[in-house]
């Protein structure tokens, strides 16, 4: 039976406040990078509150009852997270077997790590990057509710423990859990490494090994259980120095304006965090990067402002506070904001499909409201009904009609038939259609797989790519006097020794996938995915040195990263006596980095007489229909078409 006994703790409006400012900032960031940068540091903000809340509970429970009843607190988190994450897999499912069956099989692993609270781990160990950005991943945003639960299961055990050495020694316990906090800090400090990210083999020093297996180093610290639980801590030692229901009657607790001030400090203090870590990884010239500050105390410095603002949502007589936090507004959003963090990824991703994809204010807009819409369905009738136990009531009520034969009419049986067989035929037919799905390639990674066979790695294998397909074809590689793969089918070889590459096609994924088309056309394609402008410099100065750089070099680099103007100077300072250059521009809707680098391509042939622009970002945008929903990549009649201009373009179609 459940303690109907009131908590010390009681119900505090402020810190739904908190949890409105989190989840708000979360969304913005999944609607669209550019709006706010750093809004993925909401996360932060929710792992300091439950750190404060649960530790905050356990005490007051300890201190009102003498002892801690962990199955009715691990029910009672049962109660408030189980329904609305069950609801949740199963709409997920629901949709994908309806109308994404190409994702099911690998849907199926996502839903199996959700329902253990391992998703993390999960992604962390399948290597599946947080970050993709041309993905589908409906469920991508499970792994904070996985780290979250690890916690709910562990501590209340931690602190039953540390609550056995006395009152008198929660002061000590407080300081070891901010030394725990810092010793994360410093742990992740150490491990993390800077410089470009790539595939194992191009950068190991990115990867670390866990359980035998490589996994990246970035996926470990931002996804990982220990590496995220400093917030947590932070927020355990302040439940421990900072309990509200002693604070009413302690002289701080008549200090309510320093708390507003403490209180603006904290918030200032996440306003510029979340302006200037810009996001978790940053793209630059030499590519994919870690965000350095965030990884070397950056979430740290999170947590502490974390840490101010909800000292201060606590305090009882921190009147300006309450007022921004606790008024109806913020804690109608933060009484809502599990479901909205549930709900609203999903919905952004059924609509985009890809999860790099910006939304416009007027798409965010619709879907917002959409997802507040579930949200607030979830909440009524599946979320406070389980929690009040209503659910549980009328469970009960219809078992005891069973059990005492009450008679139903015959237009309530019918409706409750038709309810039944709704709410069974469609959930399992879902589930059958995940547990027996084929796993398969999105459209994009398995062009971009058939097209890895065409390619050829001028650099070598320490410089190539990698299939994120695992397919058995691999790029070839060109060294002194290696085959290599020109023209007609890409079964053909040839030796390069006094050879020159006639026609050299170097660039990233979008070039991938017309590979095969280009070496049809007697080009010799270097392209890969992820690759940044800088690694085109790499190539040409090799070739140069080994004298088999031919007439013209066709350029297609900038969908990942930025570039610079010395950056271009270094490659056509290399390529000075090629008779041809062809750059082109690049076409990647709704990110900056499209009119940088596109203004500075453009202003090369005035600087370079041998340079030769192919306006790909006008053309792009003219013909949609070539590319796939990205509105990056190419469909095989866009590879067609891509490759002929490009031929047209050199005089060699």
């Amino acid at each position: 039976m459940s303690d109907k006994r009131p908590s010390l703790l009681g119900y505090l409006p402020a810190l739904d406040g908190v949890r409105a400012l989190a989840v708000v900032a979360v969304i913005v960031y999944h609607a669209n990078k550019q709006w706010l940068g750093g809004g993925f540091l909401g996360v932060e903000v929710f792992f300091v509150i439950s750190g404060f809340l649960i530790t905050s509970l356990l005490i007051a429970e300890s201190e009102r009852d003498g002892r801690i009843n962990l199955k009715q607190f691990w029910l009672r988190r049962a109660r408030r997270l189980l329904p609305a994450l069950w609801l949740l897999l199963l709409l997920v499912a629901v949709y994908c077997s309806l109308f994404e069956r190409d994702t099911l099989g690998n849907l199926r692993g996502d839903i199996v790590a959700a329902l253990v609270y391992g998703f993390n781990w999960f992604q962390i160990w399948v290597g599946t990057s947080y970050f993709t950005a041309f993905d589908f991943v409906p469920l991508r945003h499970l792994w904070s509710l996985a780290v979250e639960e690890q916690f709910y299961v562990l501590w209340p055990v931690l602190m039953l423990v540390m609550l056995r050495l006395g009152r008198r020694k929660l002061p000590i316990v407080g300081v070891l859990f901010i030394a725990t906090s810092i010793a994360i800090a410093v742990f992740t400090a150490v491990t993390y490494r800077s410089g470009a990210i790539g595939a194992v083999t191009e950068t190991p020093e990115q990867f670390m090994a866990f359980l035998g297996q490589p996994v990246s180093r970035i996926d470990f610290l931002f996804l990982g259980t220990f590496t995220r639980a400093g917030g947590l801590f932070l927020g355990a030692a302040l439940a421990v120095f900072w309990r509200p229901w002693l604070l009413q009657t302690s002289p701080i607790g008549t200090r309510g304006q320093l708390l507003d001030g403490v209180f603006l400090l904290g918030f200032g203090g996440l306003a510029v965090c979340a302006a200037v870590f810009r996001d978790v990884v940053e793209i630059t010239d030499v590519g994919t990067t870690g965000y350095d500050i965030l990884f070397r105390g950056g979430f740290f410095l999170v947590g502490m402002a974390s840490v101010a603002v909800i000292a201060a949502a606590v305090h009882p007589t921190a009147t300006m506070t309450h007022a921004l936090l606790g008024n109806r507004v913020m804690t109608y959003i933060g009484q809502r904001s599990y479901g909205l963090y549930l709900y609203h990824w999903p919905v952004f991703q059924m609509y985009r499909r890809f999860a790099g994809q910006g939304l416009t204010p007027y798409e965010f807009v619709l879907l917002m409201l959409l997802a507040l819409a579930i949200t607030e369905s979830s909440y009524r009738f599946v979320e406070l009904p389980v929690r009040d136990g209503r659910f549980g009531a009328w469970w009960r009520s219809r078992r005891d009609e069973r059990s005492l034969g009450v008679l139903v009419d015959s237009a309530t049986r019918r409706r409750r038939i038709g309810v039944f067989a709704i709410s069974v035929m469609l959930p399992a037919f879902a589930l059958v259609s995940v547990a027996t799905a084929d796993v398969k390639l999105n459209d994009i990674s398995q062009s971009l797989a058939e097209s890895e066979s065409a390619v050829v790695n001028v650099l070598g294998d320490s410089a190539g790519g990698s299939t994120e397909s695992g397919a058995d074809s691999s790029p070839t590689t060109i060294d002194q006097g290696a085959p290599m793969i020109i023209g007609g089918g890409v079964t053909q070889t040839t030796t390069l020794d006094g050879q020159l590459i006639d026609v050299l096609a170097i660039g990233d994924s979008v070039m991938l996938g017309a590979a095969r088309e280009l070496t049809a056309r007697g080009a010799t394609v270097d392209a890969m995915k992820s690759r940044s402008v800088r690694q085109a410099l790499e190539i040409v100065n090799y070739l140069k040195s080994v004298r088999r750089l031919g007439s013209i070099v066709v350029i297609h680099l900038g969908t990942n990263s930025t570039t610079t103007e010395e950056v271009l100077d270094q490659i056509m300072a290399t390529l000075a006596d090629t008779p041809l250059v062809l750059f082109l521009t690049v076409y990647v809707p709704s990110e900056p980095r499209q009119t940088i680098n596109n203004r500075l391509i453009n202003a090369l042939p005035t600087k370079y007489a041998n340079v030769k622009v192919l306006d790909w970002h006008s053309i792009a945008g003219q013909y949609p229909e070539y590319l796939y929903s990205d509105q990056t990549h190419l469909r095989l009649a866009g590879a067609r078409f891509y490759a002929d201009l490009i031929m047209q373009s050199i005089g060699r179609l």
